[in-house]
């Protein structure tokens, strides 16, 4: 069941983009201030105070990101916000990761700050838990401060140190224990190859809660990402590198690291698609490409070679046996000879392709296998032809 979460909305110039902002555990929506100015010149920017935090009300736990999350969509929902860019640090990017895996159609793009795709042991959070509800959360306010900032900066800005341990302190001790007991459930690396959408990773080198090894797996895990380690930052990167963090967020918003994304895929599926149909039958799809079909080459370049090709669980022999079956099974002629061919040209033994042919006419029909048949038939006539021309 969702939770009515406290959130603050600034409008940006237009009304048409927007960025969320999802916080840490231990946290408020102030935690963002340092962002706000910047992004809400280029957008409307939702910053959120999650369940258990801030002015949100604190249900009984136990939660789960799931539920979280849920309530960050339903706010969404009530705001009529359809798709937006998504930044989260910390519990917030796991938050941010959930919707980007389970409601892709929601993000835009995905800004992960400081986070990871599981949080260390499981029992650890579940005795910081059990901790939190015997003695609150003032009894590790200090140890999370030292988290959250380099001792230079807590030793340099006494006033900022305060203002943020007494955030901390003031968590309601139900809804810090019951986060707890959702990170200690986290875990999302199976998961990471299911994150289509553009994605900016951004670690603090010196934070000791997810350091830059556990934000390489996301950033290795997640096909369209880009990398980034600020130097002097610990787990709150967004406020002691204010300046840098919103300037990345920024460009990812407005489309700059986006379209570098969108650049990289393509060149890479271009690629791909290159080796596997060959060069020739690619350069006549380009030759034909008008204006009209252009976005859909772009679209089928960038994911279907770009992505789903490229992907290590399968070769590439083996997915040229399952193309070859599934154009047979659904009677999609056009696109079978040209693969048949593609496959003939790479060496691909027939016999190989004649049993894919006889295991697709048991599962899915005689009438199409025996056209797959007549047609790989007509193309190794036409290759020993040419052969002994």
């Amino acid at each position: 069941m969702t939770v009515e979460l406290s959130y603050d909305l600034v409008p940006g110039p237009s009304g048409d983009t927007t960025v969320v902002l999802i916080g840490s555990l231990g946290s408020e929506r102030s935690m963002w201030d340092p962002q706000i100015p910047g992004l809400s010149d280029v957008a409307d920017v939702i910053a959120v105070d999650l369940r258990g935090h801030g002015k949100s009300p604190v249900p009984q736990g136990p939660y789960s990101v799931a539920d979280m999350a849920g309530d960050v969509l339903a706010v969404l929902d009530s705001l009529g916000r359809d798709r937006v860019h998504l930044v989260g640090l910390s519990l917030g990017g796991a938050i941010a990761q959930w919707i980007a895996v389970h409601r892709p159609a929601r993000a835009l793009t995905l800004t992960l700050l400081c986070t990871s795709a599981r949080f260390g042991e499981s029992q650890a959070w579940l005795d910081r838990a059990a901790a939190v509800r015997t003695d609150g959360t003032e009894s590790l306010a200090d140890a999370v401060l030292s988290r959250w900032f380099t001792p230079e900066l807590i030793s340099r800005d006494t006033e900022l140190a305060a203002r943020h341990r007494a955030m901390i302190s003031a968590t309601p001790d139900e809804g810090y224990a019951a986060s707890c007991e959702a990170l200690s459930q986290w875990d999302n690396r199976a998961d990471l190859g299911r994150i289509s959408v553009p994605t900016l990773v951004v670690a603090g080198e010196q934070d000791p809660a997810t350091t830059p090894a556990d934000m390489a797996i996301i950033a290795d895990g997640v096909a369209r990402s880009r990398f980034h380690v600020l130097p002097e930052a610990a787990h709150l990167a967004n406020v002691e590198q204010a300046g840098r963090i919103t300037a990345l967020i920024v460009e990812m918003i407005t489309g700059s690291v986006y379209d570098a994304g969108r650049r990289a895929a393509h060149d890479a599926g271009m690629a791909v698609r290159r080796s596997v149909l060959g060069d020739a039958h690619v350069e006549r799809s380009i030759a034909r490409t008008t204006e009209f079909t252009a976005p859909f080459q772009d679209f089928i370049t960038r994911t279907a070679w770009g992505d789903v090709w490229t992907r290590e669980g399968l070769d590439h022999r083996t997915r040229r046996l399952l193309t070859l079956a599934i154009l047979t099974a659904v009677g999609n002629q056009h696109e079978l000879d040209m693969h048949i061919r593609a496959a003939l040209r790479a060496g691909l033994d027939p016999k190989e392709m004649a049993e894919v042919f006889l295991h697709t006419a048991v599962y899915a029909g005689v009438p199409n296998s025996n056209a797959a048949f007549a047609m790989a038939d007509a193309a190794l006539t036409e290759t020993a032809r040419s052969e002994t021309s």
